[in-house]
Formats: structure tokens, sequence, C-alpha cells
């Protein structure tokens, strides 16, 4: 790591220990449940139609999140801000507006910045660096993670291989600041539950691991939708054992609040039969629901499960 980049996270750990960022009250998921085995964060995503449309900006996030549904721990998406990952001004507004909310920021969700399987080594590497500058946003924000994508074309076995070459690469220097790096079942391989879970091993890092999301098992899309389909309680279950984190995606319920296209009472029992305890983050993708009745509904639905499970 360079003078310069261990002087800049200096000054960035120093501005995070200042504002109180740590200090910000833990949320306790399902309030009403004191026995619940997962605590809830809030993805940005779910708010991503408000957001794509400038009715809201990335700043705004951390306030909407508590006030609006008493979340306390957020998930951000980069696309949000993504010409903001070294600006210390954005970042220090950013924090200010966490404090003054009491809230604590989890992860970030990277997109946009390359493939970190890709086939061509010199591009890969390329994108591995690309990611340096989230690692040190994450650590500044008082992250504990960010979220990658591992894509590239071409066979599985290569691009699984190469896969395991960017993440490894990207965990090294995650290891130097303190930064957790995860995968998300996200399209192609990677929805794959048994390629990905291949990619861990491979990579076996204790600061690199999965992001299941319940819905995201989708392997070959097509213009008409999805073509093949990988079933995500296998496929979750074979995440499981490498996840920093849970992604609660929904899209529709029926009249009794359930998640129609996921058993919740299923799919949360694998999450908990693993032995997993973190952060379960909504993520409402419908469009029959506003996104703000899909949130309550979400967590309507996390905290009845908490109840039963």
């Amino acid at each position: 790591m360079s003078s310069n980049r261990r002087n800049f996270l200096k000054q960035m750990g120093a501005f995070a220990a200042g504002a109180g960022v740590f200090s910000a009250l833990p949320f306790e998921a399902a309030a009403t449940n004191k026995k619940a085995f997962f605590k809830i964060s809030l993805a940005e995503w779910s708010l991503h139609k408000t957001l794509f449309s400038k009715k809201i900006t990335n700043l705004d996030f951390p306030a909407i999140a508590k006030k609006e549904y008493g979340i306390s721990v957020v998930e951000y998406v980069n696309q949000f801000f993504k010409d903001k990952a070294t600006d210390t001004a954005y970042l220090n507004e950013l924090l200010k507006r966490c404090k003054d909310n009491g809230v604590k920021n989890h992860l970030i969700m990277i997109d946009g910045e390359g493939g970190l399987a890709d086939l061509d080594e010199a591009k890969r590497k390329a994108t591995v660096e690309n990611h340096y500058k989230w690692v040190d946003a994450a650590k500044y924000l008082g992250c504990t993670t960010i979220r990658v994508n591992s894509y590239g074309q071409g066979s599985a076995e290569d691009v699984q291989k190469a896969a395991i070459d960017g993440l490894g690469r990207l965990g090294e220097y995650g290891e130097q600041v303190g930064i957790n790096i995860i995968v998300e079942n996200h399209g192609g391989y990677s929805s794959n539950g048994q390629w990905l879970a291949g990619v861990m091993k491979g990579v076996n890092k204790k600061n690199v691991g999965t992001l299941p999301d319940f819905g995201n098992f989708c392997i070959k899309r097509t213009n008409e939708g999805c073509a093949e389909e990988y079933d995500r309680y296998k496929g979750v279950a074979e995440l499981m054992p490498f996840a920093k984190g849970a992604s609660a995606k929904t899209n529709d319920f029926d009249e009794k609040g359930n998640c129609i296209e996921t058993d919740y009472i299923r799919m949360m029992r694998i999450v908990k039969e693993s032995g997993f305890r973190g952060y379960v983050g909504i993520e409402y993708e419908g469009s029959k629901l506003s996104e703000a009745e899909g949130i309550k509904k979400t967590k309507a639905l996390l905290e009845k499960v908490a109840g039963i499970l």
C-alpha cells in the first residue's frame, strides 16, 4: 500500500472516530422479539426508483431508513454516489447524517467497476484496482463490507479460476484495511450456488465470503425472462457457510403478507440452521406496491418469521 493511501486511510479513520459512527446504537431486529437470531438492515436498492427519479439522493438515505422505516443499519449502492468514493467532503456529510440519525453503515454494493472474473489478466487486475477506492470508502464510512460481482465470459471452469484470482487479490487489499469482500449470486455462473461455493473454497480467505440473495438465481436470461433458474433454497443452503450477510429479496405478497415467490419460513430456517447471526437486508424489488409499502411489508414479514423461528 502506498504511503499516500496509508495517510488517506489514517485521516479517514480519524474522522470516522470523531464522528462517532461506531457508537451508533445497534438495531434490534424484530423489536418485539428479543430472541431474533438476525438483525434487519435496509438495502438502498429498495428505493432505486425514487433515487433514479432524483426525488431523493444518497445523502437522504440514512434519515429515511431510520425515520420512515425504523431501521438503523443501512446498505448503500455505489451507483447512487459513484463519483464520490474519494470525495472526503461528501463522505463527511454522509457520516454526519448517519450520526445525527443514529444510523450504522454496514456495506456498500459495488457495480460498474469491471468483472473480477475477467479471463484477461490485465483487465482483471485493473478491475481489482478499481475496487480499492470503494474498500477505502467503506472503511471511511465505518462499514465492514463491500459486495462485488464475480462475472466473466468463458467456460464455468475458466471463469471460476479467474474469480478465485480476482477475489483473492481484492481480498488481500481488504485484509490490510479490515474490510470484507463478499459476492452476491447476481446472474450467470454466480447464481449457481455450487459454482460460487467452489469459488469461496478456492479463495479460502476469512474476509472473502458471500451475500446470498433469496431471489437472484437466474442463471440464463432471455428477452422473455429467466430461461434457467437455480433452486433458490438449495443455492442459499450452499452459500450460507460463507455468508457475511443475506439479502431478503421480495417482489409480491399475498393477502396474509407472505412473499409469493419465496417461502420465508423455509428460507430463513436454512439461514438459521447455518449458524448465521448477522444482518438480513431488506431488498424490495417489486412493482405492484410502492417502494415504501414493499419495504414495510418485507420488514413485517421478517419480524413475523423471527417470532416463529
